[in-house]
């Protein structure tokens, strides 16, 4: 057991296969990791509820199933953490949002029952800010989560919980999604992976209302897992993946399936108006080299339209928040109503015949990217220009919300045409966890995940000081 207690860069993968080995049992793994939360939350706020006596009766069921040789599925007894805007039965969806605190669900969301159904075991649901709809975690009903490499940072959002659990050992695997960065944006903040999976790859569906969504989110907003270790996100997509008749635009598409592709990479250091720091262009050249070392060819040749997609993101984005803002806003925090008056000063209203060329320019520029892609399939890039900015910088105007979008243009061009990437840390730059990510061709995430194996090659496994 004392591997468990102190080694707090374990992965998934790795307990999962310690477990059917009976290395350990579910129920030392799952006690170690809600001490862990126990130890550390109080100070972190990564997690806003523990669900310590559920876990710990679904624990010792597993134990019973390890012992007897019939494992559930290839996650049985491993611990997750769950993102507070995703249905677990028999807790709250809070979507970071006091008012909802009593909005308890008996449905798990979709990637939750199919990791359930493998055997893994939710231990708690992790802070988000309100309505998921902040690049920096703060929530109206557990407050801010902070930084663990430096708590005058933001640890990301809206996925910020879910990181900095995972980066402190509180978590195993985590279920976030991903509106405009919030599986990758705090991945790099906490040093953590992540995958952003194709649109449609991983079903989604809410228990509670409003249970349908907008059109522009429709396309945009994505379920998907965050770990530790690549194989984790590799393991996780299998599982996540598998149908459920809730969603109707879920894709079947084998987990396993990989397009037949050139090792090829575009390498993108360069956008109009952004300037990289140079931790992360460091991060970038380090991830490069590790592909290079391992036969990938770096090209110049890079893919279409790269600004106009990104740029296409804010519009979509706020035309449909403007609609459901009025519905939402009695609710939020005064954080929430700042964040969102701001990006609606910063986005402008456009009328509905821009709205509909919005995604006539999708489709035009997914299916540039499609016929690009099928020569130079990957691209690497950065996931935030710039390293993480102070804590709450995000309402200080429309001038630093403006710059915070600027920064994630590489990662909103993924949500904008609904491809797969993967965020992969690259060791500590200057102090702080770097990080990068590969964006694939639809359906490509096998591509994504073997190169950022060869990116994670480069690193050693580090933790959070203090932790």
């Amino acid at each position: 057991m004392a591997a468990v207690t102190t080694n707090h860069t374990t992965g998934a993968a790795e307990a999962a296969r310690r477990l059917r080995a009976r290395e350990l049992t579910s129920t030392e793994l799952v006690t170690a990791h809600l001490e862990r939360i126990e130890a550390l939350n109080p100070k972190l706020n990564a997690i806003r509820q523990v669900l310590t006596d559920q876990a710990l009766r679904d624990a010792a069921s597993a134990d019973e199933r390890l012992a007897a040789g019939t494992p559930r599925g290839p996650l049985d007894g491993v611990p997750i953490t769950v993102k507070d805007n995703v249905d677990v039965a028999g807790t709250a969806t809070t979507q970071g949002v006091a008012a909802l605190a009593g909005a308890l669900t008996d449905t798990d969301a979709p990637a939750v029952a199919n990791l359930r159904r493998a055997g893994a075991i939710p231990i708690a649901r992790t802070n988000m800010p309100d309505f998921a709809l902040r690049w920096h975690t703060d929530s109206g009903i557990a407050g801010p989560t902070l930084n663990p490499w430096d708590p005058a940072l933001t640890p990301g959002g809206s996925s910020g919980g879910e990181a900095v659990a995972l980066a402190t050992g509180m978590s195993l695997l985590g279920v976030g999604n991903d509106l405009g960065g919030s599986l990758r944006w705090p991945s790099q903040c906490a040093g953590t992976a992540a995958l952003r999976p194709t649109l449609g790859r991983v079903p989604h569906a809410r228990s509670l209302e409003p249970t349908a969504t907008p059109l522009g989110l429709q396309l945009i907003d994505v379920q998907g897992p965050m770990a530790r270790r690549v194989e984790d996100l590799r393991l996780a997509l299998r599982v996540m993946a598998e149908h459920d008749p809730r969603d109707p635009w879920h894709c079947p598409v084998p987990a396993s399936h990989a397009p037949d592709a050139p090792p090829r990479v575009h390498v993108l250091t360069e956008l109009d108006g952004v300037t990289l720091d140079p931790s992360v262009r460091t991060a970038i050249d380090r991830a490069a080299e590790a592909l290079r070392a391992h036969g990938y060819d770096l090209t110049d040749d890079a893919p279409p339209g790269i600004d106009e997609a990104a740029a296409a993101w804010g519009p979509l984005m706020a035309t449909d928040a403007r609609r459901a803002w009025p519905s939402l806003s009695p609710t939020a925090s005064a954080s929430g109503r700042r964040f969102m008056e701001l990006m609606f000063e910063l986005v402008p209203p456009v009328t509905m015949d821009e709205y509909a060329d919005l995604f006539t320019t999708r489709h035009r520029l997914a299916r540039a990217w499609s016929e690009h892609q099928r020569r130079v399939p990957l691209v690497l890039a950065p996931i935030y220009a710039g390293r993480p900015f102070a804590a709450g910088a995000d309402l200080d105007g429309v001038s630093s919300a403006a710059a915070i979008v600027t920064n994630l243009r590489a990662t909103l061009v993924a949500n904008v045409l609904g491809l797969p990437s993967v965020a992969v840390p690259v060791g500590v730059v200057d102090g702080l966890p770097g990080a990068v990510q590969l964006i694939g061709p639809r359906f490509g995430e096998q591509a994504c995940l073997r190169a950022a194996e060869a990116i994670e090659t480069i690193q050693t496994a580090t933790s959070p000081p203090g932790t």
